[in-house]
């Protein structure tokens, strides 16, 4: 197509020099340049009848030239597009052969987790039995322990009878090692030891050896007085109170008595018994009126 393009035009290009190379007619007839010739002779006609053939042609030929350009655009495009739709095509099978193999695998993996599934099915169903079994002896050994059941109250008071009995025979064991021990001591010596035992506060050593006095009957009002005046010491008014009053009972004109009615008198004020309290202080006041003791108590009274 092309090369029927370039012949046509170098026609049209020869024939304006054949023209001129042919005498003009007077007057510009036979003018072939002219627009509009005239006075042509035959020969002249065909020539302009040719050329404006050729002329056609020619524009004929670019309009089919230019057609075939944008044919040719258009068919680029759509290769392009056949290309593009041949790139996904291949896209899409690889990706639906991808998904495929992790359907396959999905089912195989499915398979697998069922038959695991089965397994522990029948691994739950028999530990349930077993359980169930478990329960049934359980129940059993609970109905057992519910025939001979014994209430914490009750369990609480045969432990505490037991330590009580234990706590007590402990007691009567240590009495009877000690008196064993002390029995080669004389009373004097014991009261020697008690009254410095005293002296360095170690009431408790000290209690113990009046203790012993007491049950081998040796001053057994002055012992009572001493422990009592160590419960005092220690704050347990309860129990200093007790010795006094034993003391007193045994030995009423004993030289610390202002002592143990002052000791007696501020421990029953602390415990609260005021009433009986503010009567020992009076009757310190009244039995002993130049003792300390009897200062003290009008202190208190006030």
């Amino acid at each position: 197509m092309k090369n029927s393009t370039i012949g046509t035009l170098l026609i049209v290009a020869l024939i304006p020099s054949y023209l001129m190379a042919s005498e003009p007619s007077a007057f510009g007839a036979g003018d072939l340049s002219n627009p509009d010739p005239y006075g042509l002779t035959s020969s002249e006609k065909v020539i302009l009848e040719t050329k404006d053939k050729l002329k056609k042609v020619a524009q004929k030929s670019n309009s089919q030239a230019s057609q075939l350009d944008s044919l040719r655009e258009r068919i680029d495009g759509l290769q392009s597009i056949v290309e593009s739709i041949g790139r996904k095509t291949h896209n899409n099978k690889v990706n639906l052969q991808k998904l495929q193999t992790k359907e396959d695998t999905v089912l195989a993996n499915s398979t697998e987790f069922q038959e695991q599934l089965t397994i522990s099915i029948e691994e739950n169903t028999k530990n349930i039995e077993e359980l169930k079994n478990n329960l049934l002896e359980v129940s059993k050994l609970v109905d057992k322990i519910n025939t001979h059941y014994v209430t914490k109250y009750e369990y609480n008071r045969l432990v505490k009878s037991i330590n009580s009995f234990k706590s007590m025979i402990a007691k009567e064991l240590n009495i009877k090692l000690s008196s064993s021990k002390k029995s080669k001591m004389s009373s004097f010596e014991l009261s020697k030891i008690a009254k410095k035992n005293y002296d360095r506060k170690y009431y408790t050593k000290a209690i113990q050896n009046y203790e012993e006095l007491i049950q081998r009957n040796y001053k057994p009002a002055y012992a009572h007085y001493m422990i009592g005046e160590m419960y005092y010491k220690r704050k347990n008014y309860a129990k200093a109170i007790s010795y006094f009053k034993k003391s007193a009972k045994l030995y009423s004109k004993a030289s610390y008595m202002p002592t143990l009615m002052l000791h007696s008198a501020i421990a029953m004020d602390k415990t609260g018994d005021r009433s009986h309290a503010r009567s020992f202080y009076k009757a310190i006041i009244a039995k002993y009126p130049q003792s300390k003791e009897a200062r003290e108590a009008k202190k208190r009274l006030k």
